[in-house]
């Protein structure tokens, strides 16, 4: 019945072609349309799963209330010495502070007053008393530099130095470290290459140890939802004022970029690339492998545009019923090519191959209401079964598969529909030729033969790998940490790595909300003693240890030195010739106990004479490089030794807004140890956090509860699918024996994927996961063909005209998957690699497991 139906309505789109042809042109202008204008795509990973999960409204619920961490773009600057770091994180901010157009706010995390004034309280006791030791052991040097802040004072300093030696004083404790410091810097500038001095080094090296090696400007920009990369104005704006700056242009500072907001347009970007060029690959592969298929370009032209017809509403039904895709959800286009061209394939095939009963040719429109009876039945229940595959995944939690579910789900249909009414209209206007010949692969007759009468034997060993497949299923491996499906030679990841490194830049921190202060001291002491957890960052962490101690000690060091070195009116810069004579002093004193000093000192010596001689140009380069940071690292050691006591209460707002909300609810902060990106670490980390708290969020718990709900909706998902597909074989084909033969070739392809993930190996990501849904899309549709034709008596499958269609449907279907595997994007080339593997899987059962599993009729003994 349903046969003669799909071959009525063949006939009637072959004689209305151009109607037919009209209204879907218009159908497709609709979508375009609906395309341009509602259709958008996001790299937001956390928008892959559902709102209502507990952990990811944990996950938002943190982002709405300290709304300044989110939607960042963060530079990055490095810089050889820490002063240079500093003063290019300063100009930037200032730059991007008057750009309004591009960013919200920009700030400098470790450029803040109280950090600066604090320093000195954050060290251990053990640590800050012989640093302050050794401060005021220098403060004749350091007045002498305070009041004449030069290269002249500097030299002056240097020859107090000769004179102590000479009086038996010895070199003082506080100069020993700098002493290296000095002696290459000087050389470096009588030698005619100037190097800024790090002051900050060679007097408080200690406290800079406390921070990380780089400075941050961090911004929030301001984004521009209509463009594919949001960020893309500001990170543009951003790189154009780090190339500005003036140590960047002089090679001695870098600034990279990086933040959720460069690694999302980055994704986009490596993404998009990799879908356009593989759907452009893709279609014209799929022309080639149409050429051997049907040979006819009167057939090849039509199949095209059925494909582009019905990618084209489908696409349209994807900006209605969706609007905004997601990372997965982007590639149901390759997907629906790869699919859906197998159904006009099956069509074309069978048409090309359409004989009367003394052997000739029908007419055209004979043989296309023929092929509708013939083909049209099959074609729907793939249609079907594929669909329920993929929809089964629509009501999970993992939007990023529910969507590409939905979209995939009703495009199967679409192509089905496509195939019966848009196809046999084009055929028919296209005038295609039916094929000469045997339709079907004559030369694979013997192949027939030997799996039909060695049927047992092929299905033990079929048998045996799955046994396999089951044995390694605990083997396989899940990684559902974003970063590893992103490009690591994108800047903004290379900038991520450089974080990673440090457990107080880590990406992979976690949060806590606790009600009150007090619950969150006792919990920060609790996270504290354990092994994974590196610190606890909370209000109370910024109140210092010891206080009372360490002010007696500051304030004493500060009795001492404050007044030699806060000098009201330093000393006028220098000319070349007060430089070069004092140049000449320090030489002279130091050559006066020549034979006492140490090596540092001696080369110290050395470039002081070379000084003496050097040109104006020289002395006034070395000047402005020895001392450019000086007045700027006296101004901070006075600031840092007139600290005041820190209390959780007298903590200022622009730090204390960071850590405890106004209703009083407080964020603790928890940063980890080890090596994070290694996902039993990540996992350990995320386990000891939960034994204190359940309710942990940030990215450590996100990664491993996306993970959770990736996996869980996979199981689910394929149960379901699985009892919808075999209900509808049920239904359909109304035979037990013939729907668990359509099963079993699915199962077990799905088996030997395993196998193959495992061995060679393939690590499963929430990219390449959707594997799952296509494996059930094209092994019901190909395993449907087989076994429908055994039940309609037909001999020899794999000498069919089904056999050359689904051969070559898995070829124009590995073609759009092999397009996805050479990506540069690693989520997308995952993806594409494991769709290669289950797809050969599954060809493999359809063309061998499958014909071996039919059971024997009488005919097949005739």
């Amino acid at each position: 019945m349903f046969s003669d139906l799909t071959g009525r309505l063949n006939a009637v789109c072959a004689r209305r072609a151009p109607l037919v042809l009209a209204l879907f042109a218009l159908l497709c202008a609709a979508s375009v349309a609906l395309s341009v204008t509602r259709i958008s795509v996001t790299t937001d990973t956390s928008k892959m799963f559902a709102n209502s999960l507990p952990w990811k409204k944990r996950s938002m619920e943190l982002t709405r209330l300290f709304p300044q961490d989110s939607n960042q773009l963060v530079a990055i600057i490095d810089s050889r010495i820490p002063e240079q770091g500093r003063a290019a994180a300063r100009e930037l901010a200032a730059t991007l502070s008057q750009d309004h157009t591009h960013f919200k706010t920009v700030s400098l995390p470790g450029d803040n007053a109280f950090y600066n004034s604090h320093g000195f309280l954050f060290l251990d006791t053990k640590d800050l008393e012989p640093l302050l030791d050794s401060i005021v052991s220098a403060q004749p040097f350091l007045g002498t530099l305070a009041a004449d802040p030069s290269a002249r004072g500097l030299f002056g300093a240097l020859g107090l130095i000769g004179e102590g030696i000479k009086a038996g004083q010895g070199i003082p404790s506080g100069f020993n470290g700098a002493l290296d410091g000095f002696a290459n810097s000087l050389t470096a500038a009588a030698n005619g290459h100037p190097q800024d001095m790090s002051w900050q080094n060679l007097l408080i090296g200690k406290l800079a140890e406390l921070g990380t090696q780089y400075e941050f400007v961090v911004t929030q920009p301001r984004l521009d939802y209509s463009s594919f990369q949001p960020g893309e104005g500001a990170t543009t704006a951003m790189r154009q004022a780090i190339n500005n700056l003036e140590f960047v242009k002089t090679k001695q500072v870098t600034g990279i970029i990086t933040g959720e907001v460069k690694l999302s347009d980055e994704e986009f970007s490596t993404v998009a690339h990799g879908m356009v060029l593989g759907l452009i690959i893709s279609l014209v592969l799929v022309a080639v492998w149409l050429i051997l298929a049907v040979h006819s370009p009167r057939v090849i032209i039509p199949i095209l545009l059925t494909l582009i017809s019905g990618l084209l509403l489908t696409t349209g039904f994807a900006a209605l019923a969706v609007g905004e895709l997601n990372l997965i959800s982007v590639a149901f286009a390759i997907l629906f090519v790869g699919i859906a061209v197998d159904f006009a394939i099956q069509y074309s095939v069978r048409l090309r191959g359409q004989r009367n009963p003394d052997g000739s040719h029908p007419s055209l429109y004979d043989a296309i209401i023929l092929t509708g009876q013939e083909s049209g039945a099959q074609i729907l229940v793939a249609a079907l079964a594929t669909a329920a595959g993929f929809l089964a995944f629509y009501p999970t939690s993992f939007i990023g598969v529910a969507q590409l579910g939905l979209i995939a789900g009703f495009g199967m249909l679409i192509a089905f529909f496509c195939t019966m009414t848009l196809l046999p209209a084009l055929l028919s206007i296209f005038h295609a030729k039916l094929g000469n010949g045997t339709p079907g692969f004559a030369f694979m007759a013997p192949a027939d033969a030997f799996l039909r009468h060695k049927r047992h034997k092929v299905v033990g060993v079929f048998a045996l790998l799955g046994i396999v497949g089951l044995a390694l299923m605990p083997l396989l491996k899940f990684d559902a940490d974003p970063l590893h499906t992103k490009d690591p030679n994108t800047e903004g990841m290379r900038a991520l790595h450089l974080l990673e490194a440090n457990p107080l830049t880590t990406p992979y921190s976690a949060q806590v909300l606790t009600p009150n202060l007090t619950e969150a001291a006792r919990q920060a002491a609790a996270f504290s003693k354990l092994p994974s957890v590196h610190d606890v960052l909370w209000l109370g962490a910024l109140v210092p240890d010891d206080q009372k101690a360490k002010l007696a000690m500051i304030e004493d060091t500060a009795s001492i030195l404050l007044p030699t070195i806060t000098v009201a009116n330093p000393a006028p810069a220098p000319d070349a010739a007060a430089i070069r004579a004092a140049a000449v002093t320090a030489a002279q004193k130091l050559d006066a106990v020549k034979d006492q000093l140490p090596p540092p000192l001696e080369k110290i010596r050395q470039a002081l004479h070379t000084l003496s001689t050097a040109s104006d140009t020289t002395l006034l380069q070395a000047s402005t490089s020895l001392t450019r940071f000086l007045p700027d690292e006296l101004s901070m050691l006075r600031m840092a030794l007139q600290p005041t006591p820190v209390t959780m209460e007298n903590i200022p707002q622009d730090v204390r807004q960071d850590y405890v909300l106004p209703d009083g609810r407080a964020r603790l902060t928890i940063h980890p140890k080890g090596q994070m990106s290694e996902t039993p670490v990540l996992h350990r980390f995320v386990r000891e956090l939960r034994s204190v708290n359940p309710d942990v969020a940030g990215p450590a718990m996100e990664i491993t509860e996306s993970a959770n709900t990736i996996v869980h909706a996979f199981t689910v998902a394929a149960i379901c699918a699985l009892i919808m597909i075999a209900i509808i074989l049920l239904v359909v084909l109304r035979r037990l024996l013939d729907a668990a033969l359509v099963m079993a070739p699915l199962l077990m392809s799905a088996l030997l994927t395993v196998i193959l993930v495992v061995t060679v190996p393939e690590t499963l990501n929430y990219a390449n996961i959707i594997a799952l849904p296509l494996l059930l899309g094209v092994g019901v549709s190909f395993n449907i063909y087989f076994v429908m034709n055994w039940r309609e008596g037909v001999k020899g499958p794999l000498t069919s005209p089904t056999a050359r269609a689904v051969l070559f449907s898995a070829l124009t279907t590995a073609t759009a998957f092999g397009s996805l595997a050479r990506s540069g994007h690693p989520g997308t080339a995952s993806m594409g690699r494991l769709l290669l593997m289950s797809l050969g899987c599954t060809l493999l059962c359809t063309m061998v497991f499958v014909p071996a599993l039919l059971p024997k009729r009488p005919i097949d003994e005739a």
